[in-house]
């Protein structure tokens, strides 16, 4: 099922989004989280770590497996989402280290790294919460239109859409990696929870057909329709295109409390 929470502003959004990931942390023993890079998580990431230095939250038990990274970029790299996570997020939690993971942009041999990453969510017992953003084309991860939804772990080329959308944190537009390594749409199936976070009428297209629109490869997000269980938190501006907005914020404001989340 899709659970829709809108609210006014991206940052009443990351709240949301962080107790999201609260809850999960204080219902499991040794919880088991998907984590997402790009512009839009940054402020749950704060919120988060306000958590945790403020001694609310513990990460010490967690253990991470991200989305995706770029193809040849090293974990040094200012633009790898290995320094992201780093600088963002994991250098300013209580979070162990050891039990961090990413996949391997640089990996020589990179069909057995893909394979390598999928076997260790398998043995982490599977993700017990996805955070994932959302492409203006309706990519998730770093599966583009048109890719399988029985796609695993595995390298990836960039649509032209997506290079030009995220040469915003490159020098240049050509410095920007054409190959990615990441999740395919069958891993994020699997994870037990999806919150799905978007900000900005740029997405707006893209949240409508992932939410209104029918379940199809052109819009890869769409699948989440088929999950069981999905945390969807926009903004106003993100949200504009949905035809049955007002009937989104009428159910989440008749819910009982075991509902939400």
């Amino acid at each position: 099922k899709m659970e829709i929470l809108i609210r006014d502003t991206p940052e009443a959004g990351a709240k949301v989004g962080a107790n999201v990931v609260r809850k999960i942390i204080q219902t499991k023993d040794k919880p088991v989280l998907g984590l997402a890079t790009g512009g839009t998580p940054l402020r749950m990431y704060k919120e988060l770590i306000r958590m945790n230095q403020s001694g609310e939250l513990s990460f010490r038990n967690c253990t991470t497996f991200n989305l995706d990274e770029y193809g040849g970029l090293s974990p040094e790299n200012k633009h790898s989402y290995h320094y992201y996570m780093m600088s963002n997020f994991f250098e300013h939690t209580d979070i162990d280290k050891m039990k961090v993971h990413l996949p391997d942009g640089c990996a020589e041999d990179l069909r057995e790294s893909c394979r390598k990453y999928e076997n260790l969510i398998d043995d982490a017992g599977g993700v017990d919460l996805q955070v994932l953003g959302i492409g203006a084309n309706g990519h998730i991860g770093f599966n583009e239109p048109t890719g399988s939804f029985a796609s695993r772990t595995w390298v990836k080329i960039l649509s032209k859409q997506t290079i030009q959308d995220n040469s915003i944190y490159f020098d240049k537009l050509e410095e920007v990696p054409r190959h990615v390594v990441t999740m395919g749409i069958a891993t994020i199936m699997e994870s037990r929870h999806c919150l799905l976070m978007a900000n900005g009428a740029k997405k707006a297209d893209a949240i409508r057909k992932m939410i209104e629109g029918p379940v199809s490869a052109s819009c890869p997000a769409s699948i989440l329709q088929m999950h069981p269980r999905v945390t969807i938190v926009l903004d106003e501006e993100a949200s504009y295109l949905l035809t049955f907005k007002d009937h989104y914020k009428w159910v989440e404001k008749n819910k009982l409390d075991w509902q939400l989340y």
